[in-house]
């Protein structure tokens, strides 16, 4: 057999192999000039990005000036590290770190698996009209505000005619308590945004074929059995990306509900990072020193993000997390 149709098909098929490239390549322009709707409708959100992202990061500096606001930011004396050095040396640094990391450690280790479960527990409900009237009920604290929520908190845990001193007939201030502080903070904080965290997984859910169920209950397969090796593998990669999320604003404490709740007798364990910002920044109005507190914090978030996501890369078998 000749040799020659072999080569030819050779070369027809790297031809037609490089061409897709060299004409993606050419036809930009004309693939622009055919969508410049979408582009154009694209170039807004970016436009803003760029305006209300990317050009404050200029004010940054700000955290290596002594920032008075009557020399302005050029005027301002550069003092570099003097700012940070303040903060790792003063008094409360060490608690503030401490309760923050905490803090924000057992909200994710307790809230984190609780939206998981909801959405396997309702996902086996049967009865439509009982499914859609408890998600609706345990949607509806996500749309309560903060200050209302830290209002109905103060009510029920008051030691003067507050339910839960009624219900266990006694009358403890527990927003006095420090040691309470973690609990009533995680615990609301489960109340008002579990709810909200199972629509991710119901969605997810909703997309599994049914035909798995099926065939699980030909099998014999319990609904525990189904619900660990069918319903559980689907939600690993959202999992893990939530995962990563929560993980990279580890040091993002909830400001308003700290700030509500906390008492000069809960300061042990309600003193954190962000309020401390706010306390030096608006109420002081030491401006580049709460900008270099808040910039250590942004920075530890970053690093946990990076740390979380290589970790979670190497665990899932999803490479969208690499």
């Amino acid at each position: 057999m000749s040799k020659k149709p072999i080569a030819e098909n050779q070369a027809a098929a790297v031809s037609v192999a490089v061409k897709p490239t060299v004409t993606m390549g050419k036809s930009l322009k004309k693939r622009i000039l055919d969508n410049w709707q979408l582009y154009a409708m694209l170039l807004v959100p970016v436009v803003l990005t760029v305006i209300y992202k990317y050009i404050p990061m200029y004010g940054i500096q700000i955290a290596f000036r002594d920032y008075k606001a009557s020399r302005g930011m050029w005027g301002s004396e550069w003092v570099g590290l003097e700012w940070f050095e303040r903060f790792f040396t003063a008094p409360t640094c060490g608690r503030m770190i401490k309760n923050t990391i905490l803090l924000s450690f057992f909200s994710l280790l307790w809230s984190f698996p609780i939206p998981i479960i909801l959405a396997l527990m309702l996902n086996q409900l049967r009865f439509q009209r009982f499914k859609r009237l408890t998600q609706t009920v345990l949607y509806a604290p996500h749309f309560i505000s903060t200050m209302v929520i830290c209002g109905m908190i103060r009510i029920f845990l008051s030691p003067s005619g507050g339910l839960i001193n009624l219900i266990a007939g006694t009358s403890i201030d527990f927003l006095t308590e420090a040691s309470a502080f973690r609990t009533i903070y995680i615990a609301s904080g489960i109340w008002q945004d579990a709810g909200w965290g199972v629509i991710v997984y119901m969605a997810t859910l909703a997309n599994v074929d049914t035909s798995l169920y099926e065939a699980a209950k030909v099998d014999g397969a319990s609904m525990f059995q189904r619900i660990l090796h069918i319903d559980i593998p689907e939600l690993t990669s959202i999992m893990v990306l939530n995962l990563i999320m929560s993980a990279g604003g580890l040091m993002n404490v909830g400001f308003e509900k700290v700030w509500l709740l906390q008492t000069d007798l809960n300061k042990a364990t309600s003193d954190v990072i962000a309020v401390y910002v706010y306390q030096q920044g608006i109420e002081n109005a030491k401006y580049s020193y709460s900008t270099a507190v808040g910039l250590f914090n942004t920075a530890v978030n970053i690093v946990l993000l990076i740390v979380v996501n290589k970790i979670a890369g190497k665990i899932s078998e999803d490479t969208s997390f690499v």
